[in-house]
């Protein structure tokens, strides 16, 4: 058996060994590397994070983030609890800061440590943007989307270590191997896959911000709000990591009633809009 076949099984194997279920859509997904080891590194790079930018504290706008992450929080758990995955967070450590930095960015850490910058507020304007942006950054850490990525990665260098293998002693072959797999790969399924998780993410957030109480269409309306602060300057869809404004804004307007009608069944039957 040569050396492809060999990397080939191994991968498969590796593939069939390595998963997790996403609670979320019940899918099968990658995760070479535990959460047990990932969350405590995540944990130790957040506390870094904190201590190299600034924390603002005491302000409204850092009380509406903490307290609108724990009701995102707090809806997880519920919709967790309530379709079979008791104990799903015990090892997540949920924390919420916003830092002072002009950035229109949010983002959250494998095991639920979540920071919005403070150039985010004046787009998200309203708890129920606050509410929308933190769904959907809970909602990666929910997914385990950090260790797909992770997996992810590592599947694609394997494939590029197979490759190389295969060619053999050929520098040249081995150089024009690695540039255009390097570019498809990239463009063909590692930022298809990232897009992925984000829309993922943005469905997930719409039912946490719906049972938490707050209405999913504002996540629309965030989204033109977004579009229109990036002035036409977004990369096209294709080429980036995440879908186009008008992508998600159509997603999300098909998919509000849904997560309206997944938070009714917790008793959920009004939606604030601010």
């Amino acid at each position: 058996m040569n050396i492809k076949k060999i990397l080939s099984i191994i991968a498969v194997a590796v593939f069939m060994i390595a998963c997790a279920t996403n609670p979320f859509t019940g899918k099968q997904t990658m995760a070479l590397v535990p959460n047990s080891q990932i969350f405590p590194i995540a944990f130790q790079q957040y506390d870094q994070f904190l201590e190299e930018h600034k924390v603002v504290n005491g302000t409204s706008d850092a009380r509406r983030v903490k307290t609108i992450g724990q009701k995102i929080a707090a809806a997880s758990e519920r919709w967790l609890n309530a379709n079979g995955y008791a104990g799903y967070l015990n090892d997540y450590q949920w924390e919420y800061n916003l830092v002072q930095d002009p950035a229109i960015n949010a983002w959250a850490m494998p095991g639920g440590k979540v920071v919005f910058y403070t150039g985010i507020m004046p787009i998200a304007q309203s708890d129920a943007g606050i509410a929308a942006i933190m769904g959907h950054e809970v909602a990666h850490a929910l997914a385990n989307h950090g260790q797909q990525r992770m997996s992810a990665a590592q599947y694609q260098g394997l494939v590029a270590v197979a490759g190389n293998i295969a060619l053999g002693n050929d520098p040249e072959k081995q150089e024009t191997f690695n540039k255009y797999y390097g570019i498809g790969s990239t463009v063909g399924v590692m930022l298809p896959f990232s897009r992925n998780h984000e829309s993922e993410a943005d469905r997930i957030g719409l039912t946490l911000m719906a049972i938490a109480g707050y209405d999913p269409i504002e996540a629309a309306n965030l989204w033109r709000r977004m579009e229109a602060s990036s002035k036409g300057q977004a990369p096209p869809e294709f080429l980036s990591t995440h879908p186009s404004s008008q992508t998600r804004i159509n997603n999300i307007t098909a998919w509000a009633p849904e997560a309206k009608a997944e938070a009714r069944k917790f008793g959920v039957t009004n939606f604030k809009k601010n």
